[in-house]
């Protein structure tokens, strides 16, 4: 699955760098940033009877790095890694529980600026995003009948807007805010185990839904 994930954002990057040739777009600065990210996340949550619960968001960690080539003041291209923390918080009978997930998060964003070294520059962002998990758990007052099992690799579609802003006369260090959101096209959930008598799935068919707000600095060079 992986692999196919692989070949999916390689594609987008093939494609993204025929349009720009093809239009004899040539680079002209690249970009490097470091970002905070809270994130609120939604999980579906299975219960001990196979129903379904009504989840609420939960405030989870991020934090990354990341590089971009801008061909124009207005069109460029950026690869991210960022690590996340997934939180969902749910109750059953009146129990509190936690599911807590760990991923990288490697998107690959096409980006258009209403001008790149302005005062102020306005971004929107979008393109795939590869998640690889490095972590789960159950946190709370869990019984020992549940099971949390996630695959290995995610799929998402990312996409945000912000703005930046320039903090030096050559406007070449700057300070970013804005909005980040992932779509789950895949599901994470890993139900291929045989599970004991009595055991179930905390997870099933579940999509991984972030919102994150973002406060970082980059540098053009």
């Amino acid at each position: 699955m992986q692999n196919a994930y692989s070949k999916i954002t390689l594609l987008t990057l093939v494609v993204i760098f025929s349009f720009l040739s093809l239009t004899g777009i040539h680079a002209q600065k690249g970009e490097f940033g470091v970002r905070f990210m809270p994130t609120v996340s939604n999980l579906e949550v299975q219960t001990s009877s196979g129903g379904q619960i009504s989840t609420d968001g939960t405030l989870g960690f991020g934090a990354g790095i990341f590089l971009g080539f801008n061909f124009t003041d207005h069109v460029g291209v950026q690869g991210e890694a960022i690590y996340s923390t997934l939180n969902q918080k749910y109750k059953e009978d009146d129990v509190e529980k936690e599911i807590k997930l760990e991923y990288i998060n490697v998107p690959l964003l096409f980006s258009y600026n209403t001008g790149k070294l302005n005062p102020v520059n306005f971004n929107v962002v979008l393109g795939p995003q590869i998640g690889i998990s490095v972590g789960s758990e159950l946190g709370g007052s869990t019984d020992e009948n549940a099971v949390l099992s996630v695959k290995k690799g995610d799929l998402g579609f990312a996409y945000g807007a912000g703005f930046d802003f320039g903090l030096n006369t050559a406007k070449t260090f700057r300070l970013g805010i804005g909005f980040r959101g992932v779509y789950g096209l895949v599901d994470i959930s890993d139900n291929s185990n045989n599970l004991e008598s009595g055991s179930y799935y905390v997870l099933d068919k579940a999509h991984v839904k972030t919102y994150s707000a973002y406060l970082g600095v980059s540098f053009l060079f």
